[in-house]
C-alpha cells in the first residue's frame, strides 16, 4: 500500500513538472523583446581606441577586455547618479551610457546631455537641452552639439553659447532634418565634417507641397492637424544642402543644380573634411549622378560617376572614405544586380569591384585602411542566413568569419582584431561569442537557453517552395503545440510582400513575432511567404513588381496557398489572410482579386490606391498615375468591391502620416455605393500601427474577428 501511495506521489511530481504555462495574450504581444528576450549583452558597445567593451547588466555597465575575458569591473548607477548630482544634473532612472571616445561617457539626462570621464569619474562638460529640442548631433571633439527645434537649426558650446543655424518663420521650411520621408537610408538632417570644423545640413522646402488634414481628437473641439504629404505624381518638396562655419558664423549653400524636384542622398564628407560628396537622383529615380562639392564655395567640383536602371536606382548608402588620405573610397551598388563592393579613388575611377556574386552585402561593418581589409556582412551562404566575412581591398579575396548556418550579428572592436558575434538559427536562441578577425573563437560568453521552455509555445519551421518558374521562396509555418497531423486546422497567413522587407530568416523565431504562436496556440496553423518583390534577394528577384504593384506578389502567394491545400490537415474551407500597411494592401488584394480562396481578412493601415501614396516610394516602384495609368488601375481596390465573399475587416488608424485614412475611406465608400457589407475599425491618436499597451487591443481585435468568422 505504501508503495502504491509513493508511486501516486512520484507520478503526480512527475506531472507538476512536465506541465507548461499557457502565456498570456498580453505576454504574447508584449513580453517578446522583455520577458522572453533570450540571454544577450545588452547594451554591447567597443570602447574606442582599446580592446575593451561594455554591455549593461542590471543597475551597472560591466566593463571587459578582450584580452583579458574573465577581469570585469563595474560601473553602478548609483556612482552614475553621484557623478551628476555633484554637476548639479538630474539623476537617471536606469544606466545607458555610450562612449564618445575614449576616455568620455555621453550620459543623456532629463534636462542635459553630459560628457563624464570614465577615469576620474567627473562631468567633463554639459549641454542643456532645450525644450522641444530633436536631433542632438556633436561634432568630434563633443565641443559642440547641433540640435533642431521645430523647424530651425541650432548650434550650442559647452560654455551655454547657443547660435541660431536658421530662424525662418514660415514652417514650410525644415532645417536639419531628415526629408523625402527617409528614403534612401536617410535618417537624419546633420551631418557634420570629420574634424567637427563645419556642418552640412539639410533644408528643405515643402511649402509648396498640398497639405494633408489629420483630426486631433483630444482637443474640445476636434482640430486639423495639417502635414505635407506629397502624393504620386503631384507637386513635391525641393531640398538643399547647406554648410555651417561656427567659426564665423557664415552659411554656404551647394550648387546642386536644376530641377529642384531632384533627390539629395547619401551625403557625406571626405576624410579632409573640405569636399562634400551627395548622390543626386532625378524625380524618375532612373538615373544617379555622384557628385563632389567643394564645401567652402559650394561649388560642383565634379561628377564621379553615374547610375542608370531601366526600373529604378536606389542609392542607400553613403561612400566610406578611407582613413589612409588616399581619397579613395567603398561605395555600394546594385549595377550587377546584386548589392556590391566597389572601390573608387577620388578622381571618380574605378579601381575593383571588390565582392561579386549572386548574393548580397547587406552591412559594411568596418573598414581597416591601414591593413586594406573591408569586414561586411552578407547572404553569401543563403539568403537566409548573414555571415560577417572580409575582403582584402588588393587582392579581393573573400573570406568567411563566422561559423555555423543562421543569423550573425557582429561587432569588429576598434583595433581590428576582435569582433563580437551574436548567433541564432530557428532553433538557437542566441550565443554570444569573442571571435579574432581571423575567424578563431576566443571566448565563448553567452549560450542562451530557451526562454519559453517553461511555457505552451510552438515555434516556427522554415521551408522552401519554388514558383511556376522554379524561383525559390521562402517561407515558415506554425502548427499548435498540441498539434494533430489526423485533425483539420484553420490557416491564417501573415503577409507583408513589399519592398524592404524580409520576414522570413534563419534567426530565433524565423523572423515571427510571439503573437503569431499565441495564435497557433489557439488551434490555427500559421503561415507566411516572402514573395517577389522582397529584399535581398537581388534586383530582378525585387523589380519584377516594378509598375505593376500586387500581380507577381499575388501570384507567389498562391505559391504558398496551394502548399497548404496539399497538406492534409489543412482545412482549405477555413483559410484567413491578415497583413499591415504592404501587407493591408497584400490582404485586401487577396480578399478580392482571389475571392474564392480566403474566407477572412483583417487588413491594417492599408494601401488602397497607389495614387494616395506618397511620391518617393510610390513613384519608385509604380512611376505616376499619368506615365502608368494601366498599373495603377489594376493596383486600385476600388475597382474589385463586388468581388468580396468573405469577411473583411479593415483596421485604420486617424493619425497615421505614412498611409493617409483616405486610403481606408475612400474603399469603404466604394463599398458602401455597391452595397456590399464590410467590417471597419479605427484607433484613434495612433500613428501607421498601434504601439504600447494598446498593441494588446489590436491583437485581440484581430484574433477575436478570425475567431467569430474563420
Amino acid at each position: 500500500m505504501k508503495r502504491f501511495v509513493l508511486f501516486l506521489l512520484l507520478g503526480a511530481a512527475l506531472s507538476s513538472v512536465a506541465q507548461k504555462q499557457e502565456i498570456s495574450l498580453q505576454q504574447a504581444v508584449l513580453g517578446q523583446w522583455r520577458e522572453f528576450r533570450p540571454q544577450t549583452l545588452n547594451g554591447f558597445s567597443w570602447r574606442p581606441g582599446t580592446t575593451e567593451y561594455s554591455y549593461i547588466r542590471q543597475d551597472s555597465m560591466a566593463i571587459a577586455d578582450a584580452k583579458k575575458p574573465a577581469s570585469v569591473s563595474f560601473f553602478v548607477l548609483n556612482d552614475l547618479n553621484s557623478i551628476l548630482k555633484d554637476a548639479n544634473l538630474d539623476e537617471v532612472k536606469w544606466i545607458n551610457p555610450k562612449w564618445a571616445t575614449k576616455d568620455l561617457l555621453q550620459v543623456n539626462t532629463p534636462s542635459a546631455i553630459a560628457f563624464v570621464d570614465y577615469n576620474t569619474r567627473k562631468v567633463v562638460s554639459k549641454f542643456k537641452v532645450e525644450e522641444n529640442a530633436e536631433n542632438e548631433s556633436f561634432n568630434a571633439d563633443n565641443s559642440l552639439m547641433a540640435y533642431t527645434v521645430e523647424n530651425n537649426l541650432y548650434v550650442a558650446d559647452n560654455n551655454g553659447n547657443v547660435t541660431a543655424v536658421t530662424t525662418d518663420t514660415n514652417k514650410g521650411i525644415v532645417n536639419g532634418q531628415s526629408v523625402h520621408r527617409n528614403e534612401f537610408g536617410i535618417d537624419g538632417g546633420i551631418f557634420w565634417s570629420p574634424n567637427g570644423k563645419l556642418l552640412a545640413f539639410y533644408s528643405m522646402d515643402e511649402s509648396m507641397v498640398t497639405d494633408y488634414p489629420l483630426v486631433d481628437i483630444t482637443t474640445r473641439i476636434a482640430t486639423a492637424v495639417n502635414i505635407k504629404y506629397p502624393m504620386a505624381g503631384m507637386k513635391s518638396h525641393e531640398v538643399k544642402v547647406k554648410i555651417f562655419n561656427p567659426s564665423n558664423k557664415s552659411i554656404v549653400e551647394l550648387k546642386t543644380g536644376e530641377p529642384k524636384e531632384q533627390y539629395l542622398t547619401n551625403v557625406q564628407w571626405n576624410a579632409k573634411g573640405d569636399k562634400v560628396y551627395i548622390a543626386v537622383l532625378n524625380r524618375e529615380q532612373n538615373h544617379m549622378k555622384f557628385n563632389c562639392y567643394d564645401a567652402t564655395s559650394g561649388d560642383l567640383l565634379s561628377t564621379l560617376f553615374e547610375e542608370t536602371d531601366e526600373q529604378y536606382v536606389e542609392p542607400l548608402n553613403p561612400p566610406i572614405f578611407l582613413a589612409d588620405n588616399s581619397g579613395r573610397f567603398i561605395w555600394q551598388s546594385r549595377r550587377d544586380g546584386w548589392n556590391h563592393l566597389y572601390l573608387y579613388d577620388e578622381s571618380g575611377k574605378l579601381i575593383s569591384q571588390l565582392t561579386k556574386g549572386n548574393w548580397e552585402v547587406t552591412k559594411v561593418n568596418s573598414v581597416d585602411s591601414q591593413k586594406g581589409v573591408v569586414y561586411f556582412t552578407a547572404t553569401k551562404e543563403s539568403p537566409l542566413d548573414r555571415d560577417l566575412y572580409s575582403v582584402s581591398i588588393k587582392k579581393g579575396v573573400v573570406t568567411r568569419l563566422t561559423k555555423g548556418l543562421g543569423t550573425h550579428y557582429s561587432i569588429v572592436s576598434p583595433d581590428y582584431k576582435y569582433f563580437m558575434d551574436f548567433y541564432s538559427t530557428i532553433s538557437i536562441p542566441n550565443e554570444v561569442k569573442l571571435y579574432s578577425t581571423k575567424g578563431k573563437v576566443v571566448n565563448e560568453l553567452i549560450s542562451a537557453k530557451n526562454p519559453y521552455a517553461d511555457y505552451n509555445v510552438s515555434l516556427p519551421k522554415l521551408l522552401t517552395l519554388k514558383a511556376n518558374d522554379g524561383t525559390e521562396l521562402y517561407g515558415r509555418i506554425i502548427t499548435p503545440t498540441n498539434f494533430d497531423s489526423t485533425k483539420k486546422y484553420p490557416v491564417i497567413v501573415y503577409v507583408y510582400g513589399g519592398p524592404h522587407s524580409q520576414l522570413v530568416t534563419n534567426s530565433w523565431m524565423g523572423g515571427c513575432r510571439l503573437w503569431e504562436c499565441y495564435f497557433a496556440n489557439q488551434g490555427y496553423i500559421m503561415f507566411t511567404l516572402d514573395n517577389r518583390g522582397t529584399s535581398n534577394r537581388g534586383a530582378d528577384f525585387e523589380q519584377i513588381v516594378h509598375r505593376q504593384l500586387g500581380t507577381q506578389e499575388i501570384a507567389d502567394q498562391l505559391v504558398g496557398v496551394d502548399y497548404l491545400k496539399s497538406l492534409p490537415y489543412i482545412d482549405t474551407t477555413r483559410m484567413g489572410v491578415h497583413g499591415w500597411s504592404f501587407g493591408g494592401f497584400m490582404t485586401i488584394s487577396l480578399m478580392l482579386r482571389t475571392p474564392d480562396i480566403f474566407k477572412v481578412g483583417v487588413a491594417g493601415g492599408p494601401v488602397t490606391d497607389w495614387k494616395y501614396y506618397e511620391v518617393m516610394y510610390g513613384e519608385r516602384y509604380m512611376d505616376t498615375p499619368q506615365e502608368n495609368p494601366d498599373g495603377y488601375k489594376t493596383a486600385d481596390l476600388k475597382q474589385y468591391v463586388t468581388n468580396l465573399k468573405g469577411k473583411l475587416l479593415m483596421i485604420q488608424d486617424d493619425m497615421d502620416k505614412t498611409v493617409m485614412p483616405q486610403n481606408s475611406l475612400t474603399l469603404i465608400h466604394e463599398f458602401v455605393k455597391n452595397g456590399v457589407q464590410v467590417d471597419f475599425f479605427m484607433y484613434p491618436q495612433h500613428d501607421h500601427n498601434v504601439i504600447g499597451k494598446d498593441r494588446v487591443h489590436l491583437i485581440d481585435k484581430i484574433l477575436r474577428y478570425f475567431n467569430d468568422y474563420l
